[in-house]
């Protein structure tokens, strides 16, 4: 090793990396706001951190919750919410996706599983037992029609039957999952998961005698369905300022703003090849800005060939060829910009579902995507 090169055990890879994902709590208390506007004041909010809240900040996200009032978190596994209770999170945190290897690390962190199978049911009693509890605290899925997870409506009995031989746990929470909760056109197949959760949540009252907390409407269904909030509400991609509609849109606003720089301009002839695979080829003279950003990110190569596009000096310029593993570029042709100027990929400025639109996907995958590579920047706007 040369004498003058000194080791660092922890780089600090936001002082490297020249692109940024800003995440602004102002606009996610916001969101919340606007969200618990359309409840009944009785109704609790459960607020969806899943997928590192949408891959902004799980951490982060969650004590602003925490301080702002809401009732419930979710994440999909039982290693999410550990790292939150890890993190000092002490709100009830529903786990939506556990497995049965996992139920026993739910209860030592006092996780409240959602449990929706006969297997996973039976195994979740078990593990009580041997843990002895008393009453702990579980919700019921069942499927209305996303045929994805959950029980079926004949398994009332069954169910029933499996709890009243056990004292170590208590239903909590029934909950369901819209399928096209956004969609006007499927409004008839929506409302048709409406009655059957009310439906199958009657018998289970009947049966066990008391009233647990029944959620069922996710973001869209919150905008769309304000009739069924029951109990509580779920919420997920609202909170981060999209809300799968223009008209909704226009009230959230985005929490991530994913912003990077130029790092070279190229002025090409007609002819010339940009990439690899010579993807793209110049039809005329262009400027071409390349990005310090890639599929390694989490800008894929289907935001190459024109379906990506970014903004920069007020206007919307195209990805061009393909997208590398670290490095992108845009056609800047009569644009007026320089090395180092800002540009932003997606943000309040350029929404991230327009941005996806362009490949063809959402801006859940989009969100979701942003590698943990990218420096995560935490702002508050509203301070």
């Amino acid at each position: 090793m040369p004498k003058n090169l000194t080791p660092i055990a922890n780089p600090d890879l936001s002082q490297e990396h020249p692109t940024v994902l800003e995440i602004d709590l102002g606009a996610l208390k916001h969101n919340l706001q606007v969200l618990k506007s359309r409840l009944q004041q009785k109704t609790k909010f459960l607020a969806v951190v899943k997928a590192f809240a949408y891959g902004s900040d799980a951490l982060k996200i969650a004590q602003t919750l925490e301080e702002e009032g809401v009732d419930y978190l979710a994440v999909a596994y039982t290693s999410e919410g550990i790292a939150l209770r890890d993190g000092g999170i002490r709100l009830p945190i529903l786990v939506l996706h556990p497995q049965p290897d996992q139920l026993s690390r739910c209860i030592d962190r006092c996780l409240e599983p959602s449990i929706y199978s006969p297997r996973l049911l039976r195994a979740f009693v078990k593990t009580a037992e041997e843990k002895q509890q008393t009453d702990y605290p579980i919700h019921l899925k069942f499927n209305t029609g996303l045929n994805r997870l959950g029980f079926w409506e004949n398994d009332v009995d069954r169910v029933n039957e499996l709890l009243q031989n056990t004292r170590s746990t208590k239903v909590k929470g029934l909950l369901s999952h819209l399928a096209a909760s956004d969609d006007p056109a499927e409004k008839e197949f929506t409302q048709a998961q409406l009655k059957q959760f009310e439906k199958i949540g009657k018998e289970l009252v009947e049966k066990l005698g008391y009233q647990p907390l029944r959620h069922l409407l996710n973001s869209s269904g919150i905008l769309n369905y304000p009739e069924a909030q029951f109990e509580m509400v779920r919420s997920g991609i609202a909170l981060y300022g999209y809300g799968n509609a223009p008209e909704f849109d226009a009230e959230l606003k985005p929490l991530g703003r994913l912003r990077t720089v130029i790092s070279q301009l190229h002025k090409i002839e007609p002819g010339e090849s940009v990439g690899y695979n010579r993807a793209y080829k110049a039809e005329a003279y262009q400027l071409i800005a390349t990005l310090p950003l890639g599929h390694a990110d989490g800008i894929g190569r289907q935001y190459g060939h024109g379906k990506g596009q970014v903004w920069l000096q007020g206007q919307l310029a195209p990805i061009i060829g393909n997208v590398c593993m670290d490095m992108l570029m845009v056609d800047v042709t009569g644009l007026d910009c320089k090395e180092g100027d800002p540009v932003i990929v997606f943000g309040p400025e350029h929404s991230a579902e327009d941005f996806a639109r362009g490949a063809g996907t959402i801006s859940y995958e989009l969100l979701t995507g942003i590698s943990s590579r990218v420096p995560r920047q935490i702002i508050d706007s509203t301070r």
